[in-house]
């Protein structure tokens, strides 16, 4: 994958590694996400996600229990709802930027075992590089799907990485010490 598609999965998986940890399929983890989305914008991510204003208030009122197939409505409109809240309240940035230190990254470089010898990147090894200053940009660019400007970040990034960068532009994914 591109280094710009990896760095949005990265914060994909900031996001999700910080929610509610409890399955919707549990008591728990259902009455947490219902809790969260219990406010005017956390109902209309409900009905977004496809639940009926009057079911929506028959699972308030403890009247009916969500189905499976409503408690996946429910999963997808908590999570859109933390997403939103995290990128409105500034939280995301903030906990990437780390206070102007930014974050420890590992990049795993691409398997070249099937790339043919006579094609293949001699020594490349994974590498670990400090992301700073970059993350407004990158959350902002997440936000909007827009993979071609978390593409440049990425060639940004990795241009610290000496005569070897481009051997980075393309990877098997990355992770962050957040």
């Amino acid at each position: 994958m591109t280094g710009g598609q990896a760095l949005a999965g990265e914060i994909d998986r900031v996001v999700r590694a910080h929610g509610i940890a409890s399955p919707v399929t549990s008591r728990r983890g259902l009455n947490a996400r219902l809790r969260y989305l219990n406010s005017p914008a956390g109902r209309t991510a409900l009905r977004e996600a496809g639940a009926g204003a009057r079911t929506i208030r028959d699972w308030y009122a403890g009247r009916t229990a969500p189905s499976r197939a409503s408690r996946e409505k429910i999963d997808a409109a908590y999570w859109e709802r933390r997403r939103a809240n995290l990128i409105r309240s500034g939280q995301l940035k903030r906990y990437f930027d780390n206070d102007g230190r930014g974050v420890r990254m590992e990049i795993y470089a691409v398997d070249q075992t099937n790339v043919p010898e006579k094609y293949r990147r001699p020594n490349v090894q994974d590498r670990s590089i400090q992301a700073r200053y970059v993350w407004d940009d990158a959350v902002d660019a997440w936000e909007a799907g827009d993979t071609g400007t978390l593409d440049e970040i990425w060639d940004d990034l990795i241009a610290d990485l000496d005569s070897d960068w481009i051997a980075y532009a393309y990877v098997a994914g990355i992770g962050t010490s957040a």
